[in-house]
């Protein structure tokens, strides 16, 4: 990429597109090319394939989408599926009409199948179902990076896809009904310190591992991967260790600063014993994640305390 080119970034005021923009400006990329959903609906093709024509991108970062927690993609996974299918459909095609020089479509972890051996390797993908719980929302993701890589057969672009671990950053979203297992924990310690509640509860046993990936430390490797990798085959990036549900919640409870108890209730589900992926691809391009897990939280929970 050069200085000069115009950048695209799908999703810029969410959790990863925001980190995307900060990163591109830290290096002087300026010609960045933002528009909020108000501005430019991506699910809407003629409006897609219009902003596409006028703007003449040279590269596109796709971390736009519909994105909730358990009980969000429970209740809507109709929704998850075709809004998600939409962007990727419509955004993709646009960009190869148009001749963007390249195109990085950001995955999930969850397309990975339930019942899959750990770490999960690329080539994991499409050997087994996806957790029933977003599975509309993993089959639009699996979806979008097959279409990069059936394009790049077909037509010739260079179009990658990237799987990043679950990702948590201080522009987080904090909504009791959509957030992550890190902004919900933060907010519930938070509020149990203000109530000086004397237990919180965790769902399950505590012993689900599960891997966390810095948001800075995604824009990162997104960048890299822009510059360094072309290929057909998605691209994990995780941070390379995991952590208990319970040693988390620990964490965060020291961070907030709650003293009160942590009880397990194991009458809840763990979920997936084990989430981690397999990054040797990307590390041995030369990529790593730098960010250790306490120093995210802090500045997770610092961007907290001022938002709310």
């Amino acid at each position: 990429m050069k200085k000069t080119d115009r950048i695209y970034v799908a999703g810029h005021t969410g959790l990863v597109g925001s980190a995307i923009v900060r990163r591109l400006r830290a290096e002087g990329f300026n010609h960045l090319v933002l528009r909020t959903h108000t501005e430019l609906d991506l699910t809407d093709q003629a409006a897609t394939e219009l902003f596409f024509h006028r703007e003449q991108i040279d590269y596109v970062f796709v971390a736009a989408g519909l994105v909730g927690g358990i009980q969000a993609n429970r209740e809507s996974p109709a929704d998850f599926f075709a809004v998600n299918m939409m962007i990727a459909s419509n955004v993709l095609l646009s960009a190869c009409q148009t001749g963007v020089k390249k195109l990085l479509y950001l995955g999930s972890a969850c397309q990975y199948p339930k019942e899959c051996h750990q770490p999960m390797r690329e080539d994991f993908l499409l050997t087994g179902l996806p957790e029933r719980t977003n599975e509309g929302y993993a089959l639009a993701k699996i979806c979008g990076c097959q279409l990069c890589s059936y394009m790049r057969q077909q037509y010739g672009v260079d179009f990658i896809s990237a799987i990043p671990a679950n990702t948590y950053g201080p522009n987080d979203c904090f909504d009791p009904q959509k957030s992550h297992v890190i902004p919900a924990l933060i907010m519930k310690y938070h509020q149990a310190k203000l109530l000086e509640q004397p237990a919180v509860e965790l769902w399950g046993t505590g012993k689900a591992m599960r891997e966390f990936l810095f948001v800075d430390d995604l824009a990162d490797g997104c960048i890299f991967l822009m510059k360094h990798y072309s290929g057909s085959e998605p691209v994990n990036m995780g941070a390379g260790n995991e952590i208990s549900i319970l040693e988390l919640s620990k964490i965060i409870q020291k961070i907030v600063g709650y003293r009160g108890e942590i009880v397990c209730d194991p009458s809840k589900p763990d979920g997936m014993p084990r989430r981690m992926l397999d990054s040797r691809r990307i590390h041995c391009l030369g990529w790593h994640a730098v960010t250790n897990i306490e120093t995210g939280l802090q500045k997770v929970y610092d961007a907290y305390c001022k938002r709310f």
